[in-house]
């Protein structure tokens, strides 16, 4: 376990430790991320204990006869769930990125440097400066980054994914005006008409991006009920 100096917090830093090898395969087939139906954390806990999954890259070459072995799986479920874990590949980059589980990039940041860099290779091999210039990324971020794609294990996991079939690359969304280009907003609370997730895609139709989080490159905070 190590503890950096600004936080409290003491961190298992150990990626075969066994609570963490479920909670990260448990995450990146988790809806936020590449939302493999059916795919939870019991049946990846039998997957663990079986020997069939190590990494998430492992999801992709599992059997249906794997999976109908297993408790409470007939072979409809198997079935079900094999066709899942396929229809998985289809989702876009930003999905992938997100459910690699690296520290700091959620939902938000993971949307932003997929649409900005277009490719994992192009993310991978980015410079400091590159992912600095978009405009929801930090220093704590771009280092979070930099450290989990110069692990070569997280190479080879890359490789794995992109010779799956996994979807590696996304274009920019389109935008219908620059009405809030060079804008970065914030959104908090519930707003009145819109769900935060249509408030987003709608500021970005208009040239401008949203953050998770106030940064000194915030143009405006949105703030509705509760905020």
């Amino acid at each position: 376990v190590v503890k950096l100096d600004e936080e409290v917090a003491w961190r298992c830093v150990n990626p075969s430790c066994p609570p963490q090898l479920l909670e990260r395969l448990s995450y990146f087939a988790s809806r936020d991320a590449m939302d493999i139906d059916g795919f939870g954390e019991a049946l990846i806990g039998q997957l663990i204990e079986q020997g069939y999954v190590e990494s998430v890259a492992d999801f992709y070459s599992l059997t249906h006869d794997q999976i109908a072995g297993l408790e409470r799986m007939a072979d409809k479920s198997a079935q079900n769930t094999i066709e899942a874990i396929q229809a998985s590949k289809a989702q876009p980059l930003e999905k992938v990125l997100q459910g690699l589980g690296i520290r700091f990039v959620g939902k938000t940041v993971a949307r932003d440097i997929a649409q900005h860099m277009g490719s994992m290779q192009a993310i991978m091999t980015a410079t400091q400066d590159e992912l600095l210039a978009i405009p929801s990324i930090g220093p704590r971020i771009v280092e979070s980054l930099q450290a989990f794609f110069a692990r070569e294990a997280n190479q080879k996991l890359i490789i794995r994914l992109q010779e799956a079939g996994l979807t590696l690359t996304q274009e920019a969304r389109e935008t219908t005006s620059t009405l809030f280009e060079g804008m970065t907003f914030v959104l908090t609370g519930t707003l009145p008409t819109l769900t935060r997730t249509q408030a987003a895609e709608r500021i970005e139709e208009h040239g401008g991006t949203v953050s998770s989080s106030v940064s000194k490159k915030t143009s405006v905070v949105l703030a509705g009920e509760s905020a």
